[in-house]
């Protein structure tokens, strides 16, 4: 997009101002529920009217939030000969004036849709992303590419602007509509002065001054021209361990891992910040006694030359394994303070204003079940006809309120049952699990140092709760059930890693069914060649 800017000149980017004389300035808005679109389209209007022009606004919704977007049309134009215009109800492909997006592939869309051309459109967008149902249900990496609409927009669009301005909403306790107000200001493409529009934000009534915090920001921002950089996923700082933290239980936490070699220690410490959050520091211990007995295998596989490569793998996955999702993390995370601190900030909402948080829950006895005592839960698994009946009164859906006193003592109570985790049914079995999947990896590693870490890495297929887990376990059994197969194939490691990555594409696993069935037939040929 940084090839689209075009120069700034007294204050405003110099691209084309639309004079509105003859035919109505069009713009579309490409907005998100909660992101104040609605609000953006009535300034727009009431800048142009107290201007003394005609104006009108339409909007056609979206299925829901983060399913699609409202777009919400504009015309502007001046009265001609005492007549006032007629004016259309739907952009139409291809003439557009501006587009304003309050999401990054929301200005892909637009252009899919023919709102942006480029012997036409101003477009302007904000960078940060809100990752639609279709990109968070891919089991695996299942996000549209943000490079791809760079690239696109500098051909596609006359004139792009394109930075965080979620960012800068937040920055300055606002919302995107503020910032998105002020873009369109300091892109000069109407033929209107700051002033005007600074008075069509302060003729709101209300947040009137975080409103104008926030335009302020947008308008230097897109005067000067520049757009951000975009990146497919953001970027992951590791920082490394401080000596203490002034807690000695912790502390000694941190003495283990500056005790181990300085490439793992960054991963180490992400590891066991991880576990411990999710259980206590004792925990933390068991994470670095594990760890210390992989690095030991790593090193006398060569893992130095390798630049640890197993090492690294074994933190990372492992520290995500021990703090699997249980009732116990989902009720503790949606109760913590941090949590509602976190929904006020995103809802900009004011001090005086009360905010109700509604979360879905759909239970199984399977969870139940797996959240009481070994002894207790394997009673009833035992038992089907019972664990049915059980399971007939629980699994279903339900809307827990957490700002209601019953569900959220309710969800507090699960979450103080973290000190008896290591007692329980689930606990027990992932305990197990990961010691089969850990003893599978360095069974290999002495032969096959690639593959082994790639063992590792299949971890990634396990991941969330109730059937999402089941999923995702399921996949990861039949993956690594395939590793005494690829072991005997040249490139063994590179074979397990398109397993992995085919039972990412989809959530009932046909494309995993189908690579292995490839990986099976090279199996019968190269029998058949060794006549085996």
């Amino acid at each position: 997009m940084n090839a689209s800017a075009r120069a700034v000149s007294a204050g405003v980017v110099s691209g084309r101002v639309v004079s509105g004389a003859d035919k109505p300035i069009t713009i579309a808005i490409l907005a998100m529920g909660g992101q104040g679109g609605g609000v953006l389209a009535d300034w727009i209007v009431s800048l142009a009217e107290a201007e003394g022009w005609m104006a009108q606004s339409t909007s056609v919704p979206g299925v829901a939030q983060r399913t699609g977007a409202t777009i919400y049309y504009v015309e502007l134009m001046r009265a001609k000969d005492g007549h006032a215009p007629v004016l259309s109800l739907m952009p139409t492909a291809g003439d557009v004036d501006v587009v304003l997006a309050s999401e990054f592939m929301e200005a892909g869309r637009s252009m899919l849709r023919g709102l942006v051309t480029p012997e036409r459109t101003t477009l302007i967008a904000s960078t940060h992303r809100a990752y639609a149902v279709g990109e968070k249900e891919v089991p695996g990496d299942g996000t549209g590419d943000p490079e791809a609409v760079v690239t696109a927009s500098d051909v596609a669009a006359r004139h792009s602007i394109a930075f965080d301005m979620q960012r800068l909403a937040e920055e300055n306790g606002s919302v995107i509509s503020s910032v998105l107000f002020g873009a369109l200001a300091g892109a000069g493409v109407l033929p209107f002065s700051r002033a005007a529009f600074e008075a069509a934000v302060a003729s709101g009534g209300r947040g009137v001054e975080a409103s104008l915090r926030a335009f302020g920001a947008g308008f230097a921002r897109a005067a000067e021209g520049a757009s951000d950089p975009v990146a497919r996923a953001p970027g992951k700082d590791l920082p490394a361990p401080p000596a203490s933290v002034g807690v000695p239980a912790l502390d000694a936490l941190l003495a283990r891992i500056h005790g181990l070699p300085e490439p793992l220690r960054p991963m180490l410490y992400a590891g066991v910040r991880r576990v411990v959050d999710y259980q206590d520091p004792a925990y933390g211990a068991k994470y670095l006694d594990r760890m210390a007995k992989l690095i030991a295998s790593d090193e006398a596989a060569g893992g130095g030359q390798a630049g640890h490569a197993f090492s690294l793998a074994a933190a990372k996955y492992l520290a995500g394994a021990m703090a699997y999702d249980d009732v116990i993390r989902v009720a503790d995370l949606k109760t913590r303070a941090s949590r509602f601190d976190r929904v006020r900030r995103e809802l900009a909402a004011a001090d005086e204003q009360i905010v109700y948080t509604t979360e879905f829950m759909h239970p199984r006895m399977d969870e139940v079940v797996a959240s009481l005592p070994v002894g207790l839960g394997r009673f009833l698994e035992n038992r089907p006809r019972l664990f049915a009946a059980l399971d007939r009164l629980v699994n279903r859906g339900r809307r827990v309120k957490t700002g209601n006193i019953g569900w959220f003592v309710t969800l507090y109570v699960l979450a103080g049952l973290r000190p008896r985790r290591r007692g329980l049914l689930r606990h027990g079995r992932e305990m197990a699990h990961i010691e089969a999947w850990l003893g599978l990896a360095e069974a290999v590693l002495p032969r096959d140092y690639a593959l082994a870490t790639e063992i590792l890495a299949c971890r990634r297929l396990v991941k969330g709760y109730s059937d999402t887990h089941a999923r995702g376990l399921s996949k990861f059994d039949r993956v690594l059930a395939a590793v005494p197969t690829v072991a005997d194939l040249p490139d063994a490691a590179g074979w397990l890693r398109r397993l992995r990555q085919a039972a990412l594409m989809d959530e009932k696993g046909e494309a995993l069914e189908g690579a292995l069935r490839t990986i099976a037939s090279l199996r019968d040929d190269a029998e058949i060649r060794t006549g085996g």
